[in-house]
């Protein structure tokens, strides 16, 4: 399938459900040498022209207006909707490059030439190091948070990671057309395929770490009617461009090369600051950018010029914070188990993946095209059935829903003794599917009522850690398991699934027992604001 004609046939998917295919023939344009903002522009108009009929300007006028120039916003959008449309545009460049990134790093990862290519334990063991990894930039973000606020925390964190995209990509290029391997000392390794299970170790770290900074400041913006509302269509703008990356990953990486499309996606990440950026000024201009009270204090002389987040660990944080928020809490053991199940299913795709593609080149296009069918679907669902149906539906049906799938879909993909790629991936997409286009706002609702602490620092320490967490400490149970017992089958690995999608299950159940209603979480939103309200009058009259 050429990418055109399968892009084409996305579009046409994507229109039954609503979805203008005027996003998508934009959208195209990055095939053809057109410039990056004709995805910027796609992914508006997938957003807006669906519901811009249907009396949006009403629906944002609900916002909390407190001032901003009529000239900030877009699409007559008041100050806070336009705010919030630059960062969900952002949020889904940063998926747009991502989803380049991922298939070529998986690609170097598993290849004979740059990475470990019939080594078993390699996966694993390099899964095994993301959660010390995420840890760590989790402990730079909170420094960088108490330093310069939310706006300067997402500037540097961009930068950071686009810089080692290139970088990466640099050493990668320079390496491999060098004739001579530099062995490393003391282990099986060369500095090859170090710097490429240091890329892909990076790479699955830092994704986490930019996405909850997005969702922190739209959550801050948004009611909890409004979030139930717009947070499906605001995640199908990532699998609008998601889509999009994953259709073209094969003629990128053909033109290119894997390192090549590295350095694509470290620029199309760097031209999301723009739009973040312009949602901070938005935002300043209006007088609601998301800010910790307790650090507008300090300004003010009222505490420490010291924010007393700064002298507690990060474990005290985490552990203060839940103890004070339980929902965070069983969020946090939720996603542990979910991401151990999400590893499992990995470890299951990649393995038969590198069986039956031992290509380079074509196991990066073939990921490349199914990453684009799974966004595709949960962008049909984000856009054209779960708008639909969430004001019928509690949060909590949803919460259990999902794992029971799971268990249904798993039981039965342990009956077969060799599943096939597509038996596999397709287990795989059905978590992927509902991972992205439920399960992703669900947890994004949890948060708007909260306070800053529990959007900022709370959904980091759950999201970057917690995913990555769950992530390794499977790896390194299943690379126990395997010292143990040796390498495991595709069906003993399928059973490890089964099993996973139980705790799950469990996890999952306990979350929706703690999630309020929309109701209840509407009424909280209110009374919180009230009392924000009362607060900055009183500081402004002392």
């Amino acid at each position: 399938m050429t990418f055109s004609s399968a892009a084409a046939s996305l579009a046409t998917a994507a229109s039954s459900s609503s979805v203008p295919s005027l996003a998508f023939n934009s959208a195209l344009n990055i095939a053809r040498g057109g410039a990056i903002t004709s995805i910027a522009s796609a992914a508006t108009n997938a957003v807006l022209q669906n519901n811009l009929n249907t009396d949006i300007d009403s629906t944002f006028t609900a916002l909390d207006s407190r001032g901003g120039e009529s000239t900030s916003s877009f699409f007559n959008l008041t100050p806070q909707g336009s705010s919030v449309l630059c960062m969900a545009i952002a949020m889904s460049l940063h998926y747009l490059s991502y989803s380049i990134a991922r298939p070529s790093t998986i690609a170097l990862f598993t290849s004979a030439k740059t990475g470990f290519a019939g080594n078993t334990a390699a996966f694993p063991l390099a899964m095994a190091f993301i959660s010390p990894t995420s840890l760590c930039l989790l402990v730079l973000y909170g420094k960088i948070l108490s330093a310069s606020g939310p706006r300067g925390a997402v500037q540097q964190t961009t930068t950071m990671c686009a810089s080692m995209l290139w970088l990466s990509s640099f050493a990668i290029y320079t390496l491999s057309k060098s004739n001579n391997v530099v062995k490393l000392p003391f282990c099986n390794m060369n500095l090859l395929q170090l710097v490429t299970g240091i890329l892909f170790v990076f790479r699955e770290s830092y994704v986490q770490l930019l996405t909850s900074q997005y969702w922190s400041f739209m959550a801050s913006i948004l009611t909890p009617d409004q979030s139930a509302k717009w947070f499906s269509p605001i995640s199908g703008l990532t699998s609008v461009t998601s889509a999009i990356a994953g259709l073209g990953v094969s003629n990128v990486v053909e033109t290119l090369g894997l390192p090549g499309a590295l350095t694509v996606a470290g620029g199309i990440l760097m031209t999301s600051l723009f739009f973040t950026e312009r949602a901070y000024s938005i935002s300043d201009a209006g007088g609601f950018t998301p800010s910790d009270d307790e650090m507008k204090k300090s300004k003010k002389g009222k505490v420490s010029t010291k924010s007393s987040h700064d002298d507690q660990g990060l474990i005290r944080k985490a552990s203060g914070l839940f103890a004070r928020v339980p929902v965070l809490k069983a969020l946090f053991m939720e996603i542990l188990a979910g991401q151990g199940l999400a590893t499992l299913l990995n470890v299951c795709f990649v393995t038969k993946l590198s069986e039956s593609l031992p290509d380079d080149s074509m196991r990066a296009g073939w990921m490349g095209k199914f990453f684009a069918s799974i966004n595709g679907v949960a962008m049909c669902l984000q856009f054209g059935v779960i708008p639909r149906i969430m004001p019928y539906l509690e949060p909590r049906t949803l919460w259990r829903f999902m794992p029971s799938m799971m268990v249904i879909a798993l039981g039965f993909l342990c009956l077969n003794e060799n599943p096939s790629l597509y038996l596999i991936s397709g287990a795989f997409m059905l978590f992927k599917v509902m991972e992205f286009s439920i399960r992703r706002m669900l947890d994004e609702m949890v948060y708007v009522p909260l306070d800053f602490e529990s959007r900022f620092l709370g959904k980091e320490i759950i999201s970057v850690f917690g995913y990555r967490f769950g992530k390794s400490g499977m790896s390194l149970a299943l690379s126990g398991l395997t010292s143990l017992f040796g390498n495991f089958g595709l069906q003993q690995l399928s059973c490890l699934t089964g099993g996973a999608s139980c705790l799950w299950l469990a996890a999952a159940w306990n979350v929706s027992n703690r999630v309020l209603t929309r109701k209840e979480a509407e009424d909280l939103y209110q009374s919180k604001k009230g009392g924000n309200k009362r607060q900055k009058k009183n500081l402004k009259k002392k």
